[in-house]
């Protein structure tokens, strides 16, 4: 059974979402923004986001870049790409009709 805090298959779009609205964003912040704005319901553990973000970037959907932080270590940050933004559309709708239709179950049985 998945842990109530799994995001079960809305991490891309959480990513995606978080992404527009927060560009060049490290690994670490989207983690922190997903805890966040879900008030600590959801969380996106390392071994979910890493490859997320690498499978992410591979189908075009953003892009990353080594960048020099004022402490003096190196993060990647991600942006998304113009593709990227046809996805989080396309993930927004899908997500929109999954939970309608379970929103229509929980009203009728």
């Amino acid at each position: 059974m998945p842990k109530p805090d799994s995001l079960q298959g809305a991490l891309d779009l959480l990513v995606l979402k978080i992404l527009s609205r927060r560009p060049r964003t490290h690994g670490y912040a989207i983690m922190a923004a997903i805890k966040e704005a879900s008030e600590d319901v959801l969380r996106a553990e390392e071994g979910s986001l890493y490859p997320a973000l690498h499978r992410m970037e591979e189908a075009g959907w953003i892009r990353a870049e080594w960048v020099m932080k004022e402490s003096g270590r190196r993060a990647r940050v991600y942006e998304l790409t113009a593709a990227g933004k046809k996805q989080l559309a396309a993930e927004e709708s899908r997500w929109q009709a999954v939970t309608a239709a379970v929103n229509r179950v929980l009203r009728t049985v």
